[in-house]
C-alpha cells in the first residue's frame, strides 16, 4: 500500500499540473500534446486511412486534456512576468469572461467529439472535428499573439 501512494506522489509531483512555480512551461506543456493530438486527428479526416479506433483514443484523450491548461493562467503569468516567454494576450486577464466562454467552448466541443467519435460515422466526426478546430482558431485569434 505504501508503495501505491508513493508511486502516486512522484507521479502528481512530476505531473504539468504541479508545476505551479511554472505555469508557462505547464501550460506550453499542455498545448503541445493538444497539437500532437489534433495533428494526428487532422491527418486521419483529411486522408483515406481512417482508424475509427484511433481516433476515438486521440478524441478521448484530447477531451481530458482539454480540462487542464485553463488553471495554468494566473494573474502574472503574461510576457514578461513569467520566467519563460508566452504567446499569451493580456485580454486572457482584461478580457476573463469572453476568455472563460472561448476555453468553455473550446471544452464542450472536445467533449461532443469524444462522443461522436465513439459512435464511429465518420462523416460526423469530419464536422465535429472542424468545430474543435474552429474554436481553437476562435481562441488564437482573440487570445494568442500568433
Amino acid at each position: 500500500m505504501k508503495k501505491i501512494l508513493m508511486l502516486s506522489l512522484c507521479a502528481l509531483l512530476a505531473s504539468p499540473a504541479f508545476a505551479a512555480d511554472d505555469p508557462v512551461a505547464a501550460r506550453q506543456t499542455i498545448f503541445k500534446q493538444f497539437k500532437k493530438d489534433a495533428a494526428a486527428m487532422g491527418k486521419m479526416v483529411k486522408g483515406d486511412a481512417f482508424n475509427k479506433d484511433e481516433f476515438s483514443k486521440l478524441a478521448t484523450h484530447l477531451d481530458q486534456i482539454a480540462q487542464q491548461p485553463w488553471q495554468h493562467f494566473p494573474a502574472g503569468s503574461a510576457s514578461g512576468q513569467a520566467k519563460h516567454q508566452t504567446d499569451a494576450k493580456p485580454e486572457i486577464w482584461s478580457k476573463a469572461a469572453d476568455w472563460t466562454k472561448a476555453v468553455d467552448n473550446f471544452k464542450a466541443e472536445t467533449g461532443k467529439l469524444k462522443q461522436v467519435a465513439a459512435n464511429g460515422d465518420v462523416a460526423s466526426i469530419k464536422n465535429q472535428f472542424a468545430a474543435v478546430q474552429k474554436t481553437c482558431k476562435s481562441c488564437h485569434d482573440g487570445f494568442r499573439k500568433d
